[in-house]
């Protein structure tokens, strides 16, 4: 893992790895796989563990062959040694965006304790402006979602459950409209949400359909619908044992986006996303992330 301090100045901004050892920075290098969005510390019953859209999706990003970039924001809290291998911009914070999720007869309650940096396209290193696959991963509206037009020559993709929240004063979280959704909706090359993000209004998703080029929106076991072109089709998973869901639609967007980036085919990418995300919720946590093993059944399945 190459962590990068970010510093602004004047005319931007500059880059570099923290090691004691070293005489000058280690520059950048080029990725396939580019995360914008906060990593979170999530508060369990066991302890402290790295969370959000922009952990589980750089690793299986990582997994599926992808050189992978992340600009966020994080303080010392965040165990960032879990995302070995991958280059990390990180603006600086106090303390990383922080949640905690507890289980209640009536669903999940949910709480904001932090919220790190808000991240701007200045905040994006030039190297990685032309990045193939440009993932906006919002947990806490800190993403600028202005930023989806400024990658010109790159394929944008979204999840927006960050957009769709909000939280009082106390820091507990509840839903909210998606602001000037039908703006970044026509700018982006494909969306990927789930059902509980709109709170199952089925309309929505159709309005949502009709203004972006891609939709899919995952439905838990019940596995993921994408819309494409005016047509709609439903992918099934296979069949599992759940032992926790937790990170499987960001896993599912990341294999989606990858999937779709090699084969061009948006019925294939939301089969093989539909599949893989379902092997993960046999694991906890971060150990959902998929295996070398279930990667290559679910690409296998394609020519049976």
């Amino acid at each position: 893992m190459k962590i990068y301090g970010l510093f602004i100045h004047f005319r931007g901004y500059r880059p570099s790895r923290y090691n004691s050892s070293m005489s000058e920075p280690e520059p950048l290098q080029p990725v396939d796989y580019l995360l914008i969005g906060h990593v979170a510390v999530d508060l369990t019953p066991t302890g402290k563990q790295l969370g959000g859209t922009v952990s589980y999706a750089a690793l299986t990003a990582q997994a599926l062959g992808m050189r992978v970039g992340i600009v966020t924001s994080a303080g010392e809290d965040a165990p960032l040694h879990t995302l070995d291998g991958m280059q990390i911009v990180n603006i600086p914070t106090e303390q990383s965006t922080i949640f905690e999720n507890v289980k209640t007869a009536h669903g999940r309650k949910q709480t904001l304790h932090h919220q790190a940096t808000p991240i701007l396209f200045d905040h994006v290193p030039p190297i990685w402006r032309d990045t193939p696959i440009v993932h906006l991963a919002p947990i806490a509206q800190e993403v600028d979602g202005a930023m989806a037009k400024q990658f010109g020559s790159s394929w944008v993709g979204v999840t927006p459950q960050g957009w769709m929240r909000d939280w009082d004063e106390k820091g507990s979280v509840f839903a909210k409209a998606w602001e000037n959704s039908e703006q970044l909706l026509g700018q982006v090359g494909g969306v990927v949400m789930s059902i509980e993000d709109i709170d199952r209004d089925l309309e929505l998703v159709e309005w949502m359909a009709h203004h972006t080029r891609l939709l899919c929106l995952t439905e838990g076991d019940q596995g993921a619908v994408l819309h494409w072109h005016g047509d709609r089709r439903r992918f099934r998973p296979v069949a599992v044992e759940e032992v926790d869901s937790t990170g499987a639609g960001d896993i599912f967007a990341a294999a989606f986006f990858t999937r779709l980036a090699r084969t061009r085919d948006p019925w294939e990418a939301a089969r093989f996303a539909t599949h893989l995300a379902a092997y993960s919720v046999t694991r906890v946590g971060l150990q959902g992330i998929p295996t070398q093993k279930e990667i290559e059944h679910c690409l296998m399945e394609v020519l049976s």
